[in-house]
């Protein structure tokens, strides 16, 4: 039982990713097995000064030839500097599991309270359909009853709206803040890093991005990743500020992928480019919120392009976000900033939660 258990934790961690590894890269923990003998005796900035004198890998023979075509796509040197040299590790301290949400300080939050003016709420949540759902029906005397059900799910994934712990997915270096993964996640749950280090909420202002509306298209196509100087370009369109502590939440237009007969899965997708990976850095957003995701096949050959947000930077992905409704509102209220909230649930030793993100104008 507890092989099969491994397997299921190894399996369910390559399948929420969308798949095999891309490139050469390597997707496993290979570091050392041991947990550190003290809290005090790990330290992520130490980590990170042996990074930055590390040779930088090169990716997948010839992978980065074609996204030189346009100037303004980075070298593969560039886009490995972006996930080691400015890495967060540290940066709230080592022993820190809240990552960037650590940037939504109260007065973070009681400004975004400020954006609400009509009230107007949407939902930025997918209908939940568990797996599994039985259900029991409980009589009562006098003719009356109540109805109870079990749910079963595996909400990771592509289908339902979640957002990820900061202990969900790492690389060779280990997950957050460096930590080992074989150490800190179990067959129990997560030791580190887990769901609950967002007990309290994630409520921020929140950003909606309209790609397809810069764009004049109805969605984001294969072979035109959403780039990071194109979210520059489309924040000063829209006369919106992406700041610190923001959550950002980028519309593609999956649905309208979907309706037109695409197919989004793990394979090959539209989605969002490595570049913006830059773009969430610099503007240091605590959570992205996306309707697609990674960008595939990546010409970096990197395994996860913008997922690596999530452990190098520390922000929190709302995966599988329905971002089409807010997108209309947004234009209807002619403004693209209004006070966001996400829930989580208090799962101990999660590795996610679903979520039913609200934007308020």
């Amino acid at each position: 039982m507890a092989s099969s258990r491994r397997r299921f934790l190894t399996t369910l961690t390559t399948a929420a990713a969308g798949g095999a590894a891309l490139g050469g890269r390597a997707g496993a923990w290979s570091g050392p097995a041991g947990r550190p003998a003290a809290p005090d005796s790990f330290s992520p900035s130490e980590l990170l000064e042996r990074h930055m004198t590390r040779p930088v890998a090169a990716g997948a023979p010839g992978s980065a030839a074609s996204a030189q075509a346009d100037p303004r796509m980075p070298t593969a040197e560039e886009v490995q500097s972006w996930y080691t040299d400015r890495r967060n590790w540290g940066r709230w301290g080592d022993d820190d599991e809240k990552g960037a949400i650590n940037l939504i300080t109260d007065e973070k939050s009681a400004a975004a309270a400020r954006l609400v003016r009509s009230g107007r709420k949407v939902s930025a949540s997918r209908v939940f359909e568990p797996s599994q759902q039985f259900i029991r029906k409980s009589p009562r005397e006098g003719g009356g009853g109540a109805v109870s059900d079990y749910y079963g799910f595996i909400y990771h994934g592509q289908t339902v709206t979640h957002i990820d712990a900061l202990c969900h997915m790492w690389e060779s270096d280990g997950m957050w803040q460096g930590r080992d993964p074989d150490v800190e996640v179990t067959t129990q749950g997560a030791f580190f890093g887990a769901i609950d280090a967002w007990s309290d909420g994630i409520i921020t202002k929140g950003v909606l991005l309209d790609v397809p509306r810069h764009r004049g298209e109805p969605h984001v196509t294969p072979g035109n990743p959403v780039q990071g100087w194109e979210l520059e370009e489309i924040a000063a369109a829209q006369g919106v500020e992406v700041e610190p502590g923001d959550a950002l939440l980028v519309y593609s237009g999956k649905d309208s992928f979907v309706r037109a007969g695409g197919e989004y899965g793990g394979g090959d997708r539209p989605g969002l480019g490595v570049t913006c990976a830059k773009f969430i850095r610099d503007h240091d957003v605590a959570l992205l919120g996306w309707d697609m995701m990674d960008a595939r096949p990546d010409p970096y050959g990197l395994t996860f392009p913008v997922h690596g947000v999530l452990f190098n930077y520390g922000v929190a992905l709302l995966d599988n976000a329905l971002l089409e409704p807010l997108a209309e509102a947004c234009a209807e209220e002619g403004r693209y900033a209004f006070m966001f909230m996400a829930l989580p649930l208090k799962v101990a030793r999660g590795t996610g939660s679903p979520a039913n993100p609200i934007a308020m104008f």
